[in-house]
């Protein structure tokens, strides 16, 4: 299993010191919506100069004018982009295609999508699906349970992901659990008192 850390909400130096950091520590490195919105392509560009050890995520969360915003994200530094779930069929398969093309990977967020819609778009094989619980709800957190209600809906995705609220304990379960492909946690690592070492004691939970 995988861990990828988020950076968001922060200013940009302090993310690139994170990032680098983090670099090689992790297995993947988040470049948050809120970085993507505050600071554009130059917040991939510099943390791409910084992280060499790890795959980098830009979470843009694409909506629209897919093909253009993969393929800025791919040209700037990232081996993994973000669209919604809840864009166009079109919009998906355009940003599928960039990222074939580009030979990265393709991160489908399932944000409050019903299953019956969800079912209509599961047909991107190397896509990461991620399922996705909103910070807004400050709901608890039922990964281990939404993981496998989505596996026994969905049991053809290969590659899944988790996000939303993911503690240590819940990164325990869905190790042992042993169906999602990587678990993502942001503010349980990047607020505590050491990053690195909380980053490297969640490592070690999904390595065993």
């Amino acid at each position: 299993m995988k861990l990828q850390v988020a950076i968001d909400r922060i200013a940009l130096e302090e993310a690139v010191g994170l990032a680098r950091a983090f670099n090689g520590h992790v297995d993947i490195i988040e470049i948050g919506t809120s970085l993507i919105k505050d600071y554009g392509n130059v917040a991939i560009e510099r943390i791409k100069e910084v992280v060499t050890g790890s795959q980098i995520l830009v979470d843009s969360k694409t909506i629209d004018e897919g093909a253009y915003e993969f393929n800025q994200a791919f040209k700037y530094g990232a081996d993994i982009v973000t669209v919604m779930g809840a864009a166009s069929y079109e919009t998906l398969l355009a940003c599928y295609e960039v990222t074939q093309q580009q030979g990265g990977t393709m991160m489908i967020d399932l944000l409050n999508l019903d299953p019956t819609y969800i079912a209509s778009i599961t047909d991107f094989p190397q896509a990461i699906y991620l399922l996705h619980s909103s910070v807004d709800k400050q709901q608890s957190n039922q990964a281990v349970s939404e993981i496998m209600d989505f596996k026994q809906l969905y049991g053809h995705i290969q590659h899944l992901a988790i996000a939303g609220g993911v503690d240590y304990n819940a990164t325990k379960a869905l190790a042992d659990q042993g169906i999602v492909e990587t678990v993502v946690v942001g503010s349980k690592i990047t607020n505590s008192e050491s990053p690195i070492d909380t980053a490297k004691k969640f490592m070690e939970v999904l390595k065993v």
